[in-house]
């Protein structure tokens, strides 16, 4: 059946951010100050918002490129005014241009299942232009490098390298590369890709999903059995595991009950979503729901979305995550074009994400959309603007025009 608008709430407003002049005009300037040899934005710093570049080479190179692309698709929708300040370039030529970096990486790359991260660019092109080798050859190579990583008696495709070879680590934001597997059985038909998105699917719900809707960040198998090892957190405040105190007496440790901190929590929403809008197999729309639900229930009372739902708020404020909100509400957007039953639902539920998040961390002066995200706060790595989290916010923006929920202007 068609989709038909969700009812939004009364009150409930888009954020006139999501369509600012501002917004093409700060990535026209990422692009033009891309380094030579080429490198990509990551983080900014946390004082006055300057990108911090890195190598190809890294997880998140592809998502400036995508940003280019996103941009060009908005122009599309809208056409270009003074008000959009969409007319400042041609974003197709500047997204080809920067993706170009990204090529080398299809005979090398040291990213393991952050293959469909590096491969954006080239899906977007491909929606362009079917027929466009280089993208065809870059997708289908992404895409062989992510299934030699299953290994079928785990029923995953791996995640991290380890030293020992029999610990096999998955981490629940390996759900959102599972769509590169769809994207190349798009364009050559492959039953074993599709075959193996479904079986990592399905395992993930397993093992990495508690019963009240929440994840775990890594699951650890023994590579050999298919057995569960471990299961803790490698970004998030803390695992949440049974410790032996003593010989006699056991004590638990009730803190992280997500993924990487909340982070994880929405690449697994949105992975989820992904997965019932290309197999049409209700349990991974019955998982997306139950995901979304816990992290919505989850929310502090000021709807700020923080870097983990359990991290302590003394002696100082844990930190928000403006990346893993902008994740989330795309996530949402999603799940409300293919949930009609529940659409006004989460429709409603993005919105607020959008709008707090809005609020909090929109920075006009920083090279960067948004600020106040967290890249990995054990690692001191927060409070910063994130590729991913400005990519996101554009995209939701266009979504919610293409839902006919806001307009262009």
């Amino acid at each position: 059946m068609p989709f038909s608008p969700p009812l939004v709430s009364a009150g409930q407003t888009v954020p006139a951010q999501l369509f600012s002049n501002l917004i093409p005009q700060k990535v026209l300037a990422t692009a033009k100050a891309l380094p030579a040899p080429i490198q990509y934005p990551q983080y900014t710093d946390t004082s006055v918002g300057d990108w911090q570049y890195f190598v190809p080479d890294t997880w998140t190179s592809g998502f400036f490129p995508t940003t280019l692309y996103a941009l060009n698709t908005r122009k599309t929708i809208c056409g270009a005014t003074a008000a959009n300040g969409l007319g400042a370039a041609n974003w197709l030529t500047l997204g080809r241009a920067a993706s170009n970096g990204l090529i080398p990486l299809e005979a090398h790359n040291n990213q393991g299942h952050d293959v469909g991260f590096l491969s954006f660019p080239f899906v977007e092109e491909l929606a362009i232009n079917p027929t466009n080798q280089t993208a065809l050859t870059a997708v289908k190579q992404f895409a062989a490098d992510l299934a030699a990583r299953f290994n079928p008696i785990v029923g995953c495709t791996r995640s991290w390298d380890t030293a020992d070879p029999t610990d096999f680590t998955v981490i629940i934001d390996n759900m959102m590369n599972l769509e590169i597997l769809w994207v190349s059985n798009d364009h050559t038909p492959n039953a074993t890709l599709v075959n193996i998105a479904m079986t990592h699917a399905d395992t993930t719900m397993k093992n990495h999903i508690r019963s009240d809707g929440s994840t775990w960040h890594v699951v650890e198998y023994n590579s050999t059995t298919g057995d569960v090892i471990r299961k803790r957190t490698e970004q998030g405040f803390a695992d949440n595991r049974l410790v032996l105190a003593s010989p006699v007496v056991f004590s638990w440790l009730l803190y992280t009950h997500i993924a990487r901190g909340v982070g994880g929590q929405a690449w697994a929403i949105y992975g989820f979503a992904n997965m019932y809008k290309r197999s049409k197999q209700p349990r991974y729309l019955t998982t997306a729901q139950n995901l979304a639900t816990y992290f919505l229930d989850n929310l502090p009372s000021d709807g700020i979305v923080p870097w983990d739902f359990n991290a302590p708020l003394v002696p100082a404020p844990r930190p928000a995550d403006s990346s893993a909100a902008t994740i989330a509400a795309n996530g949402l957007l999603l799940m409300a074009t293919l949930d009609p039953d529940n659409s006004s639902k989460w429709t409603n539920a993005a919105l607020n994400l959008l709008n707090k998040i809005t609020t909090l961390a929109w920075r006009p002066s920083w090279q960067s959309l948004l600020s106040n995200g967290t890249v990995n706060k054990p690692a001191n790595n927060f409070l910063t603007g994130i590729v991913y989290g400005d990519y996101y916010y554009i995209k939701a923006g266009t979504d919610l025009i293409t839902m006919n929920l806001a307009k262009c202007s």
